[in-house]
């Protein structure tokens, strides 16, 4: 038998808890960032009290379950080692904002200069509602303890899976998004360009944006929709892009690619099937079953750090030599 090419940790490293009124009900998809020193890491985190919505999501053909009365958080933990994670008592973002008073999900942390770039969606319509109310926006911090929001950033359309480079790339900022059901790249000429987008760039970028499309669905394993995961990941190869494929059965799954370090709208090579997949207890059951969403990647001593929301309730964490994930794309991607 083929040994897997991530070693998961059996148990969720973080699970909802009972001491956190604005935790109890669920913590999941993290994102996380490495010092040199200490794992940083940012979470959406649900209270109790959140109520299955009969069928599916409300005005929704998808056979997604859907929940009432369900708003997030984002919270912080720090690690010394990467796995054993303390969690802070208080939010480190609230819903408290027009455009995000519905909840604030799915952070990923970058850094240019030295500041802390956290892109999340936030939602200005009630969770698993139609018409959507996604839009990428962003926070900064400069020592993970208060944050300061900036608001959305995003295009005036149901969009998520922002995350930035961590690094200029030819001195603009670039970032990933997901208007569904593709990943698209836009670039920024710099911070305040980031901060304060100007409505005629959306409206070029939505008008053309089959030109800004990065990567579409390919396989039948992630046929419904694709979406960037972790920060990307620098390495001697390229830009590491970890991301999750959706089926028609609405099961979650992790790929991989390679992005050229100059130009990422090149390609490398892409992975033909997952790398990861729901398979324990803890990813095959819980409030939305079937999901692995990979959303933090860190590399200690040459190893790759993977943390992901397991079936929305937990987070897990796998791991692998980043000299085999390199060795697996060589070998076992496609190459485009």
């Amino acid at each position: 038998m083929k040994r897997p090419l991530f070693n998961r940790s059996p148990r969720p490293i973080l699970e909802p808890n009972d001491r956190l009124p604005w935790a109890t009900g669920a913590t999941f998809n993290p994102g996380v960032w490495y010092d040199a020193d200490t794992v940083h890491m940012l979470f959406r985190a649900i209270p109790k009290g959140y109520k299955p919505i009969s069928g599916s999501a409300t005005g929704s053909s998808d056979p997604v379950p859907g929940y009432d009365n369900y708003i997030s958080y984002i919270g912080y933990a720090s690690s010394s080692d990467g796995v054993n994670f303390t969690v802070r008592e208080e939010p480190f973002i609230r819903p408290d904002m027009d455009f995000d008073r519905f909840g604030v999900e799915d952070p990923r942390i970058s850094k240019i200069d030295d500041t802390y770039l956290i892109t999340y969606t936030a939602l200005c319509r009630p969770a698993f509602t139609v018409p959507w109310g996604e839009r990428i926006a962003l926070a900064t911090t400069s020592e993970f303890r208060t944050a300061e929001k900036h608001g959305v950033i995003g295009p005036p359309v149901p969009d998520k899976d922002a995350v930035i480079f961590p690094r200029r790339i030819g001195g603009r900022i670039a970032m990933l998004h997901r208007i569904s059901p593709d990943i698209q790249i836009v670039y920024f000429d710099d911070l305040e360009d980031l901060f304060n987008p100007s409505g005629s760039m959306w409206r070029s970028h939505l008008e053309f944006l089959d030109e800004h499309v990065l990567m579409r669905p390919q396989a039948e394993w992630e046929a419904k929709k694709i979406g960037a995961g972790p920060t990307p990941v620098e390495t001697g190869d390229g830009w590491l892009l970890i991301y999750h494929g959706v089926d028609e059965r609405h099961v979650f799954r992790v790929g991989l690619a390679l992005l050229d370090l100059d130009d990422p709208r090149r390609i490398i090579s892409r992975t033909a099937s997952p790398v990861f997949v729901p398979e324990v207890d803890f990813e095959l059951e819980g409030d939305i079953d079937n999901v692995v969403f990979p959303q933090g990647a860190i590399v200690i001593d040459s190893v790759l750090h993977l943390y992901y929301g397991a079936a929305d309730r937990v987070i897990g964490h796998a791991s692998a030599p980043l000299d085999a994930v390199l060795e697996h794309l060589r070998l076992c991607a496609v190459h485009i």
